[in-house]
């Protein structure tokens, strides 16, 4: 097996479905090319065998010509060789074209779910990305595997319909004008089977995120007894898809029908002229086997016309869903103007008043958890917001290198599926870093539970592990990024206070010198914080060390109990 690279696909088309399938083609031209090619000489063959065969007959079995009979019969045997030939090498050209297509897809997907961050699960459900990178990539692939095939049927279908017409005119017009008759009484069918395949992909796509969101929230439905209501919901909603399948199967089943029918009848007519013409004697015994030998033959480039129409359209509403996730734009674009790379210093985010210091380790108290949550937004420039970086506005700083230099964790962050070590040290830091970043994290404990330790398997999600676990794992990961400045929101949220005393202890040191942030109400790790700022009604209030907030500060204690409270339920 040899293995097949593919390039950066670059910007795709995406103005419409049919650019996006156009521009495809043009991306994997030469192995479509090939793969029609080849298709072509396979569908020939086929179509000369019936040809040979009654030439044969009445040149060398009629005249009882030995010779000639053994030669034809080795010609036969090279027109035989040639077709198994030619149709392994287009089967191979087809699997190409449709691996090719399909990644191609999943590539430009994938990169620009990268691209849109944050925005991707703002504009799009779940379910509707799983199943562009499922079932609507499969769909385009298999347009693509086709059209060796599709070619081929129109070419062997030209080369019948002339050696009919130098046959019988009458035959060969038949077939010329039938087939094309043919496919356009199949056209009525196609209409709804586009509109009723469309439905059903939206109501897969919704039943696909309700999916997603029951088993990721599996374990507190049954905490609150809703585990019944969704499986009801899910029930309805997979109901509905189910009706949408049968709407698309009973236009399928006419479909298929009309593919099996209309040839067929073709067909008949065909054989019952040829043989009227045999006794009539205005074709030889020879053309009339050949006659019966393309009757046969004819039921291939006809049925193939009609599933290369089919997939077609499930092709084009597969590329409709794939451009309308190219189309989508982050909700930060990069729009960056500073002309030198830049020094750093001071974070200040304007809208709250909040001042974080280069090199200190900094903890913002807020009365409202959502203001925390938003000023970690706007100081990573995930949401718009007036911030400064040293003598710099951040949204005139390169997004990149934002992303690269400031680093922000929030409760949200999950865990991927695969090995612990492939999980969690992300930029090659080492095995000594990465066990130095579980310990600053007092995450040793996972590592020992985990079978496997550093090569042991995560779950999807980190499903496997507590909320404690997840969360403690999740700050490993932000450490061993070493990021000049990090945010994080709510780091030590969902562990108990022994574990949090040990991590609020050896954060600051392994921080020490880099721009630190966490939001945050725990008084243990408020108290190893250089500053703490407290935000009332999104904006700041006050800002000093913890013990003196609380003696000088009113609402200040109030906010940091009611955050123990949240924690000890």
């Amino acid at each position: 097996m040899r293995p097949r690279h593919l390039d950066d696909p670059g910007p795709a088309d995406s103005r419409g479905p049919g650019s996006y399938l156009f521009w495809l083609a043009r991306r994997q031209w030469q192995s479509l090319a090939a793969g029609m090619a080849y298709g072509v000489v396979w569908m020939c063959t086929q179509a000369l065998v019936p040809a040979l065969v009654g030439w044969t007959i009445d040149h060398a079995l009629v005249p009882r010509d030995t010779g000639l009979l053994v030669r034809m019969a080795l010609v036969l045997l090279a027109v035989g060789l040639l077709q198994a030939a030619s149709s392994i090498l287009r089967h191979r050209c087809a699997v190409a074209n449709f691996l090719t297509s399909a990644f191609r897809t999943l590539t430009l997907v994938s990169q620009q779910a990268v691209r849109l961050g944050g925005t991707l699960p703002h504009r799009l459900s779940t379910g509707e990305v799983v199943a562009v990178g499922t079932a609507d990539m499969a769909r385009i692939g298999q347009l693509m595997d086709v059209t060796a095939r599709g070619t081929g049927s129109v070419v062997s279908f030209v080369l019948v319909a002339v050696v009919l017409l130098r046959t019988s005119t009458v035959l060969g017009a038949l077939v010329l004008v039938g087939v094309p008759l043919m496919l356009l009484l199949l056209w009525p069918v196609m209409r709804p089977l586009q509109q009723r395949t469309i439905r059903q992909r939206e109501a897969y796509g919704e039943l696909v995120a309700l999916a997603a969101d029951i088993v990721a929230g599996l374990r507190i439905l049954r905490g609150v007894g809703g585990e019944r209501v969704f499986h009801r919901r899910y029930v309805e909603e997979s109901t509905r898809v189910r009706d949408s399948g049968i709407q698309v199967g009973r236009v399928h089943s006419v479909l298929d029908a009309a593919q099996v029918a209309l040839p067929g009848l073709f067909v008949v007519v065909v054989v019952w002229l040829g043989a009227r013409f045999a006794v009539e004697g205005r074709i030889t015994v020879g053309e009339l086997v050949a006659f019966y030998g393309y009757s046969a033959f004819l039921m291939i480039p006809l049925r193939t016309a009609t599933e290369v129409l089919g997939k077609a359209i499930s092709a084009r509403v597969a590329a409709a869903r794939v451009c309308r996730v190219l189309d989508l734009e982050p909700e930060q674009s990069d729009v960056a103007t500073s002309p030198r790379p830049v020094d750093g210093g001071d974070l200040v985010d304007h809208e709250s008043g909040v001042r974080v210091r280069s090199g200190l380790l900094t903890a913002v108290v807020s009365t409202r958890p959502e203001d925390a949550a938003a000023l970690a937004d706007r100081l990573g420039r995930f949401a718009p917001g007036e911030v400064s970086w040293g003598a710099d506005r951040l949204d005139a700083v390169p997004l990149a290198e934002v992303r690269r230099r400031i680093v922000v964790g929030d409760t949200g962050a999950v865990l991927f599926a695969g090995r612990l070590r492939d999980e969690l040290d992300l930029h090659e830091r080492g095995e000594a870093a990465l066990l130095e970043a579980l310990h600053v994290a007092a995450a040793e404990d996972v590592l020992d539970a985990l079978p496997g330790r550093l090569d042991g398997q995560v779950t999807e999600r980190g499903r496997a592990f507590s909320g404690g676990q997840r969360q403690r794992l999740v700050l490993t990961r932000a450490l061993l990024a070493d990021p000049e400045v990090l945010v994080m929101v709510e780091p030590t949220s969902a562990v108990d206070a022994h574990t949090e005393a040990r991590i609020a202890s050896r954060l600051g040191s392994a921080r020490r010198g880099r721009t630190t942030l966490l939001t945050t109400t725990s008084p243990l790790v408020l108290d190893r914080a250089d500053v703490v700022v407290f935000l009332d009604g999104g904006r700041v209030v006050a800002e000093g060390g913890h013990h003196e907030l609380l003696r000088d500060v009113p609402g200040y204690a109030a906010a940091v109990t009611r955050g123990e409270e949240v924690a000890s339920r």
